[in-house]
């Protein structure tokens, strides 16, 4: 199957999503971000109710990726590495790092990993140590779109629910 289900958490509904609204200093850049995993989106739709004092929301998308990964300069992590850390680092240090790719996916620096970036990301753990705290986590994920005309292309709205 080419095409997949992905979700976007919130607490707006997002009917033409923009690549180029995102905040800086995120894992992938900034750019728009979906996970195919359900729960993941539903947990991040009601963090953010709860920040922004509203209602839990969840987009849908179908996205074609098969077809948006035979063009896209697309970088995927499969694991929380050396590669995966040097990556979340360098875009939440805002160097750029992103600017090489259209597209990217992998695991999600989120309350079971962050403490760990954040201090290997301060000097206080070595990168071996922080790799060592990283290695037996299984990543969630997060798809990171930073080219617009992919995902004008690629990612299709079906729909938009409160939870």
């Amino acid at each position: 199957m080419d095409k997949v289900e992905v979700y976007h958490g919130g607490t707006e509904i997002v009917e033409s999503p923009l690549c180029n609204a995102g905040r800086t200093g995120l894992d992938f850049g900034p750019g728009f971000y979906v996970t195919d995993i359900y729960q993941q989106a539903v947990e991040w739709a009601n963090t953010q109710a709860d920040r922004r004092n509203r209602k839990p929301l969840l987009n849908v998308y179908l996205f074609d990726r098969a077809k948006c990964l035979s063009e896209a300069r697309s970088k995927i992590f499969t694991a929380y590495d050396e590669e995966w850390l040097d990556f979340v680092v360098g875009c939440r240090m805002e160097t750029g790092i992103w600017g090489d790719f259209d597209y990217v996916e992998g695991g999600v620096a989120d309350d079971r990993v962050i403490n760990t970036v954040s201090m290997y990301m301060k000097g206080y753990y070595s990168k071996e140590r922080a790799l060592s705290k990283l290695t037996y986590l299984r990543p969630n994920n997060q798809i990171c779109f930073l080219n617009q005309e992919l995902v004008n292309k690629y990612l299709k709205f079906e729909e938009a629910f409160n939870l």
